[in-house]
């Protein structure tokens, strides 16, 4: 006979950590608070010896056998262990992909385009997968597409180097760019942060003086509006109505 329900499984939790008293095992292997491994104990006096010390007794390895806990005050363990994960997802983006698709006519214009992003990618430690896709009777003249592989990669020789040499896979060509590394790598040309403060201070263009000199000639003087028009010769001019 079916359930009329679906039964409830829940994922297990693995940011669940247990201390003290939630440890479920008889025996484990205790790291003292030093670093120093105290060995394989029963479970009773680990908590015995964790509470003579004035700290918590840790799980830190559940899977082992038997489980590796850790004599640690659990407030400074988390806190480790959130720095760690705060410096692990610093790097995680050196993992990520990036695709620039090309093709064997492509523009002078869109090939710059390209390139552009392609080196704020290495740039920001993302790798890069360049892909140059024939079309039609394109295939007949594969050199103009390794040419244009070749081209790319030269110009991203300061940011990143390829994995492999470019390779032909089915109709089109393939080739992994990995940045390098952050003092050997040029300075992204792309990025010019401008601070605030600058510019603040300097001189005004000759065209935004004239402007601003038009501006003023039309402020209100004396309750009248002196502009360029009242100085016209048409302006003291009367239209009669018919």
């Amino acid at each position: 006979m079916s359930r009329p329900y679906p039964s409830r499984s829940f994922p297990p939790n693995n940011n669940f950590t247990r201390v003290n008293n939630k440890i479920r095992a008889r025996e484990v292997r205790v790291i003292g608070d030093d670093g120093e491994q105290i060995g394989v104990i029963s479970l009773n006096d680990a908590l015995a010896m964790a509470r003579s010390k004035g700290v918590d007794l840790v799980e830190i390895a559940t899977t082992a056998t038997p489980p590796v806990c850790r004599l640690v005050d659990f407030g400074k363990y988390r806190y480790e262990q959130a720095k760690k994960d705060k410096e692990a997802k610093k790097h995680q983006h050196a993992n990520r992909v990036k695709e620039i698709q090309l093709s064997a006519n492509i523009d002078p214009h869109d090939f710059s385009v390209k390139l552009t992003h392609a080196i704020d990618f290495l740039c920001e430690d993302m790798k890069v997968k360049v892909t140059l896709r024939f079309r039609g009777r394109e295939m007949a003249h594969q050199e103009f597409g390794f040419q244009k592989i070749r081209n790319f990669i030269k110009d991203l020789t300061p940011y990143g180097h390829p994995d492999s040499p470019p390779k032909l896979i089915g109709k089109g060509i393939n080739v992994m760019l990995t940045p390098l590394p952050k003092n050997k790598r040029a300075k992204n040309p792309n990025s010019n942060p401008i601070s605030p403060d600058e510019g603040m201070d300097a001189e005004p263009e000759p065209e935004v003086k004239n402007r601003t000199n038009e501006v003023r000639e039309r402020i209100p003087v004396n309750g009248t509006e002196a502009s360029k028009f009242e100085q016209n010769s048409f302006a003291d001019l009367s239209v009669q109505p018919k």
